[in-house]
């Protein structure tokens, strides 16, 4: 007898590479006129300054996340976003962006 359902097969899973960067949002002001600065932090290179981005707004926060690609679906992003409601900041961890995705997104000085 077998301990698994007749079709099913176990998948073995890579594990996913630690975390190299993670981006802070602080929120300043209430309500429509709120505004909010994203910075993006490398853990893995000192040499890198970041440059902090301004969203003014809700929807321009949510536009510029997700052209920096932000997954939405993950429980860690929609849990920063309440965070960031309630609290004022929060940090997405996990954020991956190329050298190439910085610069073109302004996260970092050149």
């Amino acid at each position: 007898m077998s301990a698994s359902a007749p079709g099913t097969s176990l998948k073995h899973s890579t594990p996913a590479p630690a975390a190299r960067a993670f981006l802070r949002i602080v929120r300043h002001g209430n309500g429509p006129s709120a505004v909010y600065v994203l910075t993006y932090h490398r853990l893995d290179r000192l040499d890198v300054r970041p440059k902090p981005l301004l969203a003014e707004g809700a929807q321009p926060l949510l536009d510029l996340l997700d052209q920096m690609g932000v997954d939405f679906r993950t429980s860690e992003v929609r849990g920063a976003l309440e965070d960031i409601l309630r609290l004022g900041s929060a940090n997405i961890p996990d954020l991956w962006l190329s050298d190439e995705q910085m610069i073109q997104n302004g996260v970092i000085e050149t």
